[in-house]
């Protein structure tokens, strides 16, 4: 465990990659940003992730505070997933990045192999 001041010294670049790091994560925020949604339509939106890469960073959103679990006790039970007040400012924060990529897709597109939207 670290020390207060060792947290303190941490940059807060570390910080956010730490919560966004990883390929799904960002994906996540964008689609979670239009609103509560259910598990099945982000899986639609994100071709590629499987239920259990998918649950398991919905999870880690919501242990961070970026992402709140809604249950609602109706039969068959139904879930949604939303955006904190915290996750809304990280997904505020991401929007440049986004514009940025959008501004350069043409030049780095073919060279990244990243899969549309």
């Amino acid at each position: 465990m670290q020390a207060a001041s060792d947290v303190d010294q941490t940059c807060g670049m570390s910080i956010a990659i730490d919560v966004v790091g990883g390929k799904w994560k960002m994906h996540l925020m964008w689609v979670l940003a239009e609103g509560p949604v259910r598990f099945g339509r982000i899986r639609r939106k994100l071709d590629g992730v499987s239920e259990k890469v998918l649950a398991e960073n919905l999870r880690q959103l919501e242990a961070s505070g970026i992402v709140h679990r809604e249950l609602y006790a109706e039969v068959p039970p139904r879930v949604e997933y939303s955006l904190t007040p915290l996750g809304v400012s990280l997904s505020e924060a991401l929007e440049p990045l986004e514009v940025w990529g959008d501004a350069n897709r043409d030049a780095l597109a073919p060279r990244s192999g990243v899969a549309a939207c």
